[in-house]
């Protein structure tokens, strides 16, 4: 079997996403333990000068819209970045799950070398499928996951490699 990159996107993303949700929920499980409201955690950053939580979830989904919609040549969905609360988080990683589920394999054929236009520092960068997927959407994304998780950790959940890993 060949592998594409939906095989290498995709499901990693999926993946990922199901398994923010899980830690989102020993998240709320702990602060209701602890006694303290989940938006104090939706609010947490790990730097006076760093994105709050719910903006590493916007961003990070976001990067997996962008990416799949981008590899299979569909437009990308616009999503109002105002989520605040826990379950409105959920729920956008509900419709990023969504989108997955209904993006499919032949979607992305020739998307290694379909060419992938970028606004970045105000100028527009080109480059293939592949070398998008490798060198921007999959970082950016692993970065805000990563750092999600972080800020929860931070605050007392009780996570680890295995939550984030699933």
């Amino acid at each position: 079997m060949t592998v594409s990159l939906y095989d290498v996107s995709v499901p990693v993303f999926t993946r990922m996403l199901t398994n923010l949700l899980s830690i989102m929920d020993k998240a709320e499980a702990n602060a209701t333990e602890r006694k303290f409201d989940s938006a104090v955690l939706a609010n947490g950053r790990l730097a006076p000068d760093m994105i709050p939580f719910r903006g590493q979830i916007m961003i990070a989904t976001d990067h997996v819209k962008g990416c799949v919609s981008r590899l299979a040549g569909h437009d990308i969905p616009s999503w109002p970045d105002t989520e605040e609360t826990f379950d409105q988080l959920r729920a956008r990683i509900q419709k990023a799950i969504d989108l997955l589920a209904t993006t499919k394999r032949q979607d992305f054929a020739d998307s290694d070398t379909r060419q992938v236009t970028l606004k970045l520092g105000g100028n527009d960068v080109t480059m293939s499928g592949l070398d998008y997927l490798n060198q921007r959407a999959l970082p950016n994304f692993y970065f805000h996951v990563t750092t999600a998780y972080a800020i929860l950790r931070a605050n007392g959940v009780p996570i680890g490699k295995r939550d984030y890993i699933g």
